[in-house]
This record gives structure tokens, C-alpha cells and sequence, in this order.
């Protein structure tokens, strides 16, 4: 019994590790959060640093003769506001300088306040560029191009599914027009380039998408708190999935082509994203931008021409929002992976798949976590049945074992020997209680990682004082709750011989009830729920035990 509590403790110290381990994976980082303006100031003095010459614009097939250098001066911050978004685009370039989500609050008790996700104020850089560079391009190290529009304000209006921002640019004889396009309940945005061309020549030049970001404006977090990955991803033609820290970044550039693709900034529920023409070659670069504090991570699309007297028109999608799994298939092969669930995705997508099932059945995230924990355990009732029933046997053997020990003293090989026939008279099985256990890990793993990284669960209520699963319970009565049933569930199982192992079991509820005051509401109920069904699962098979007779 004595090896088999060892490996009990060791695969559950094991778990304990590998979820520390989870924690404190991508400790370095977490985004502070700044209020975004109810509404976008369009005057000149709120317009973000940029300089006019840049050197974050990707190099081009063909370089271009040298392009006229632009001026701040008479712009004005263009704002748009749609049910999705509450963003504003600098006409310097028609870039996304400031995007905040207004069905996403920045704190549950602050629903004043939406999320703001894309910002360049106040010493922080998080903005979406993109442009055109080549033999024809407007935009090019030594300048950016100035758009005009009709208007500074645009509105989605009630009935509207669509909503359209024009920004203007006339070069030459050619008319370029950049769009955007702005769907109602979606958090895709097109972003389009429209070529009028009605010069003599053709018009030559390469799309490119990119997200500039600095890695300064971050908080460090207790080593006790989820803080999963902040960074960069990307898909190629070796790796479905790609993550990229900034210090990777730093390190080397990044640089691959691929059939399509994207390049995406990945943070804790949420993502911003571009995803250029699925049908071309693209070369995507992720890199640290010269000495700054400030790294990029883009695409470069195909040449593009447009005859004399013709018109043409290249595209991009750029997603910005929460990891919505379903969504974010539809978008692009392997962009739900930015909803990282790890090694064990083949297990926790259909976990997930049912969590969503039993939510929309019950309307409760809270309600729903107690169902899927209840549909697990009936997955697993016969291993678990089994699992307990080794154990009560092994607890109902304990008097005889404690007598053989004080018997045999110090004789261990004696003692060895002594154990295996007495199992072998009892028909107990040592491994029998722990091997089933081991299976089920990487189901808890899994849902561990579900119960992590859904945006549904964050700001989701349950009952009570229960205001958010997403983050620790205020008052920390789940964990204590858990301690408790896991305090009983050890009474149920057989006590180790040895003081020294007796007394690590007794800690362990205080280690993993301290532990747990700062995991997820949502997950802890969901081990409160186990624990709770699993010590009516295990009484009652004691209690069949404890009445059978005793082998002569």
C-alpha cells in the first residue's frame, strides 16, 4: 500500500506542477488597460505621434521612385462607431489608432468603460497599419499618404447591416480609395483597396497588412495568478500553429511564405488578427523594429496591377475581438488555435462543444460547468467505480496491514512479501485504485484549459455572490468548499502506514485549498462539483465493501 500511496501523491503533485507550471509560463507579461474615450477627439492636437518618415514600412518587390513627403497639418481623427466597435483611423495612412469593444467591458463593475483592445495614447503603441508599397505604392519609407473623407464621424445606424468608411487619395490620374467595411454583430473588418486607374501606364503595387506594438505598458501579476501567453502567432507551411514571443522577435526576424495565412497578437481572450488573400502567396515578417520598444508582426501580398483605363481592387480581412472559436474557424484554416488549449485540443474541443451545448440548454455558464462535470463522470463511472473500489478494499485491509507491520518490525523485505499474499488472498489489486485515476488526467488537463481560455465564461454570472467565473471568487468560499470535500474524500480512502506520508496527505487540502483561493470561480466549481459527486460515488461503494465478509 505504501508504493501505491507514493504513486497517488506523485500524480497528484504532478498535476499541482504541471498547472503551477501553466501559471507562470508567460509570467513576464500582462496589458494594462487604458478607458477609451466615449468620443474620439478630431482635432489636431489629439492626433498620436507618428512620424512622418517611417521605417516600419515592409520593403517592397519593386522599389518606387521617392515619394513626396506629407505633413500632418488640417487632419482630423476620423471616428466610427458600429454595435462592435468604437474605433478611430488616422487619415495619415488610414491606419486603426484606437479600437475599443463596447459589448466587452474593461472590468465587470465599470460597464462604462468597454474594452479597449487597439490604442496609441499615452505612451503605449497598439495600432493596425496597412497600405500599399512597390513601383506604384503610396506608402514608402520616406511617407505615408493623406486621406481624405467625407466626413469625421460615422455611425452604424439602427436597420443597417453595413457599415462603409471611404477614405480618398488622388495620384495622379490614378483615384485610390481605401475602404473599410464594417459588419453589423461581426468583428471582422474588410479592409479594400479600390484602383481607378485612368493614367497611360499600369498601375503596380503590393498590399501590406502589419499590427505595431510595443511590449512596455504591462503589470507583473502574482505568481499565483493565470497570466497565459501575450504574444505574437502565426500559421505556416510546418506549424498549424505558431506562437512568437516578443524576445523571440528580438532575437531574429521572422519570415515565411504561405498559401494564404495569417498573423495574429494573442492575449487572453482576446485577438487582433490579419488575414490576407487565401488564394496568393503572402510573406509574413515578424520583427523587433530597430531599438524601440516596438515590434511588428504583418504580411506582404502579391504584385498587383491594373491596366490603363481599368479598374481593380485588392483586400485584406483584419479581425479584432474576442477568441470566439466557432468564428474564428470560419475566418481561416487554424485561426481557432489562437484559443490555446494546449497539447490536449483533441480533447478539449469536444469538451468545449458540450460546455456550449448544456449552456444553451440551461442559459447559465455556471449551471453548465456542473453538467459537463456531471456527463465527465458518467464517462468515467466504471473506471471510477473501479478505482473506489479498490480503495475501500485496501482501507478495509489497513487494520490487517498495521498488525503485520507491528509484527514484522523493521523486516521490509518480510513485510513485501507478507503484503502480496495477503492481496493475493483479498483479490486486491495495489494498482487498482490509481491506474484509473492516471486515465482520466488528461481529461482534467483538458477541461482545465477550457475552463481557461473561453471568453464566454468572463463576466459570466453564476448564482450569488458569484459575479464572474472568470476570475477568483471574492470571497473565496469555493475554495474552501473544495477543501472540505477533499478533506473527506482522503477519509474515505485508506491511510498510509507511515507517519510521514500520513502527515504530506493531511496537508495536501490546505496546499490545493491555498492554491485554489486564485483560480477561475468557473474552475474550482467545477472541482467542487467532482469532489462532491465523487465522495457520493465512493461512500457508497465503501459501505458495499465494509458489509461484505472478510476473507478467512
Amino acid at each position: 500500500m505504501d508504493w501505491q500511496k507514493n504513486l497517488l501523491i506523485a500524480a497528484i503533485l504532478a498535476t499541482l506542477l504541471m498547472l503551477v507550471i501553466r501559471w507562470n509560463e508567460y509570467q513576464e507579461n500582462l496589458p494594462t488597460q487604458t478607458p477609451v474615450a466615449t468620443q474620439a477627439t478630431t482635432n489636431n492636437s489629439s492626433l498620436p505621434a507618428v512620424s512622418v518618415a517611417n521605417s516600419d514600412i515592409p520593403v517592397a518587390a519593386n522599389t518606387p521612385a521617392e515619394a513626396e513627403k506629407t505633413t500632418l497639418a488640417s487632419t482630423q481623427l476620423i471616428s466610427v462607431k458600429t454595435d462592435s466597435f468604437d474605433l478611430v483611423i488616422n487619415p495619415l495612412g488610414g491606419d486603426i489608432v484606437q479600437l475599443a469593444l463596447p459589448r466587452h467591458f474593461l472590468k465587470l463593475d465599470t460597464p462604462d468603460q468597454p474594452f479597449v483592445l487597439l490604442d496609441n495614447r499615452d505612451n503605449h503603441t497598439y495600432l493596425a497599419q496597412s497600405g500599399l508599397i512597390g513601383t506604384n505604392g503610396t506608402d514608402t519609407a520616406q511617407g505615408r499618404p493623406l486621406f481624405s473623407s467625407e466626413k469625421t464621424e460615422y455611425t452604424l445606424a439602427e436597420g443597417e447591416k453595413q457599415l462603409v468608411v471611404d477614405l480618398l487619395l488622388q495620384q495622379g490620374d490614378v483615384k485610390i480609395t481605401k475602404r473599410y467595411t464594417f459588419t453589423r454583430g461581426d468583428y471582422l473588418i474588410n479592409v479594400e483597396y479600390l484602383i481607378d486607374n485612368k493614367s497611360t501606364n499600369i498601375w503596380s503595387a503590393q498590399l501590406y497588412g502589419q499590427i505595431k506594438r510595443d511590449s512596455q505598458n504591462f503589470k507583473k501579476v502574482s505568481a499565483l495568478e493565470m497570466n497565459p501567453f501575450l504574444g505574437a502567432a502565426i500559421t505556416t507551411t510546418d506549424e498549424n500553429y505558431k506562437k512568437i514571443t516578443f524576445d523571440d522577435m528580438a532575437e531574429k526576424e521572422e519570415k515565411s511564405v504561405v498559401q494564404g495565412g495569417w498573423v495574429a497578437m494573442v492575449q487572453h481572450y482576446f485577438i487582433s488578427a490579419w488575414i490576407p488573400d487565401a488564394g496568393s502567396q503572402n510573406t509574413y515578417h515578424l520583427r523587433k523594429l530597430g531599438t524601440n520598444d516596438l515590434y511588428l508582426m504583418g504580411f506582404t501580398g502579391k504584385v498587383n496591377e491594373v491596366a490603363p483605363g481599368t479598374q481593380g481592387s485588392i483586400s485584406a480581412g483584419f479581425y479584432a475581438g474576442p477568441k470566439d472559436t466557432e468564428r474564428l474557424e470560419q475566418i481561416s484554416p487554424y485561426l481557432d488555435l489562437t484559443v490555446d488549449y494546449g497539447w490536449l485540443w483533441w480533447v478539449a474541443k469536444p469538451l468545449f462543444a458540450v460546455l456550449k451545448f448544456i449552456h444553451n440548454l440551461v442559459g447559465n455558464w455556471g449551471l453548465a460547468i456542473i453538467g459537463l462535470t456531471l456527463c465527465v463522470k458518467l464517462l468515467f463511472f466504471k473506471l471510477s467505480a473501479t478505482s473506489y473500489k479498490s480503495m475501500a478494499k485496501m482501507r478495509k485491509l489497513a487494520p490487517k496491514m498495521a498488525e503485520l507491520k507491528e509484527r514484522l518490525g523493521d523486516d521490509r523485505q518480510k513485510f513485501s512479501q507478507e503484503m502480496m499474499k495477503m492481496y493475493k488472498t483479498e483479490k486486491v489489486n495495489p494498482f487498482g485504485g490509481c491506474l484509473p485515476l492516471l486515465i482520466q488526467m488528461p481529461v482534467f488537463l483538458a477541461l482545465y484549459y477550457v475552463l481557461m481560455e473561453s471568453v464566454e465564461l468572463r463576466h459570466s454570472p453564476f448564482f450569488g455572490w458569484i459575479l464572474d467565473l472568470s476570475v477568483k471568487d471574492p470571497y473565496f468560499v469555493l475554495p474552501i468548499i473544495y477543501g472540505i470535500t477533499m478533506y473527506f474524500m482522503q477519509k474515505l480512502n485508506p491511510q498510509p502506514t507511515d507517519p510521514m506520508q500520513a502527515r504530506i496527505m493531511q496537508m495536501l487540502p490546505l496546499v490545493f485549498t491555498f492554491m485554489f483561493l486564485w483560480f477561475p470561480a468557473g474552475l474550482v466549481l467545477y472541482w467542487v462539483t467532482n469532489n462532491t459527486l465523487s465522495i457520493i460515488q465512493q461512500y457508497i461503494i465503501t459501505k458495499q465493501i465494509d458489509a461484505e465478509p472478510a476473507t478467512k
